[in-house]
């Protein structure tokens, strides 16, 4: 039913900018945690940023400083917007929902796979040096 569809992903050098987004369809977002997941070849999936609540919003320290999350509810999409992109970056990146809870959780557990129930198929970044 919830579907997740990201886009806007790309090549980029180090240094450069990309905004991500990820358009939500079968719910609505007002209702929703969300959040930005990576994987690396080799490596763990990752969280990068979650926006929750009221507007809250949390993120990796690898990306601290670097990245901005946003949600705009009325088109039910989601933006990653990345700044002074390193080759660690390098990645592919999902969308991830997860209906809103009544209580909020500690602010690391917004950057857990297992907390979201609706991913996106992902969008590949490659930052090259």
């Amino acid at each position: 039913q919830v579907q997740l569809v990201e886009s806007g992903g790309g090549s980029v050098q180090a240094g450069g900018s990309l905004r991500l987004s990820c358009a939500a369809s079968g719910y609505s977002s007002s209702g929703y945690n969300m959040a930005w997941f990576r994987q690396a070849p080799g490596k763990e999936r990752e969280g990068v940023a979650a926006i929750y609540g009221v507007g809250r919003t949390t993120y990796a320290d690898s990306v601290q400083g670097r990245f901005a999350i946003s949600l705009e509810n009325a088109k039910n999409t989601l933006y990653l917007q990345m700044n002074s992109l390193k080759p660690e970056d390098t990645a592919m990146y999902y969308c991830a929902a997860r209906p809103g809870g009544s209580w909020y959780l500690p602010r690391p557990r917004y950057l857990e796979v297992g907390l979201y129930n609706y991913w996106g198929q992902g969008t590949q970044v490659t930052v090259s040096s």
